[in-house]
């Protein structure tokens, strides 16, 4: 695996967009960006980056999971697939193997990992999803973080994002789904 370079970004909320005050709530979010083997062909096997994806998960979501203020109790993943690549080439980093680690530095992990994956040109924003790490429908965890590598996807390259949250949204008000019939 050829990475070029990895990133981490801490974010400390005290106060939500109307100045209230909260409680405080950290998010990080643990990038690399990798040479993607697979860029400007079509290949059916993918498993190298199935691969690769879990070796960047086990790599980084420790570091991620040690920088938070309290225990971690959301998480996410996303993908930006430089344009010499295909969008199958994110979700392949991102989905057969990446989650066994992510699981792992937050300590169990019940809920699917909420994810999101484009192709995009350097220096394009995403928005990487965070959902409660145990309760697929807890409404107050639902969140994102936004996120970007300012050189980076060059077109034959991917950034791995992944992200965990010791807290929901400031202040949630909407709960959690009701049960339907």
């Amino acid at each position: 695996m050829d990475i070029r370079k990895t990133l981490i970004i801490q974010e400390r909320i005290m106060a939500d967009g109307l100045a209230q005050d909260c409680d405080p709530i950290t998010r990080v979010a643990a990038m690399a960006v990798i040479r993607n083997p697979f860029a400007g062909q079509h290949v059916e096997d993918l498993s190298p980056l199935f691969d690769m994806g879990g070796q960047l998960g086990e790599q980084l979501m420790g570091q991620a999971v040690g920088l938070l203020a309290g225990p971690p109790v959301s998480y996410g993943k996303a993908a930006i697939v430089g344009v010499a690549g295909d969008l199958e080439h994110g979700g392949a980093m991102i989905h057969p193997k990446l989650g066994k680690p992510m699981r792992a530095a937050v300590g169990g992990g019940k809920a699917l990992i909420p994810s999101n994956a484009k192709v995009a040109a350097m220096g394009t924003a995403i928005d990487l999803p965070l959902g409660h790490k145990d309760e697929a429908w807890s409404f107050d965890h639902f969140d994102t973080i936004t996120v970007m590598v300012a050189d980076a996807p060059r077109p034959d390259e991917i950034v791995l994002c992944m992200a965990v949250a010791d807290g929901g949204r400031p202040h949630p008000r909407v709960g959690s789904a009701p049960i339907l019939d």
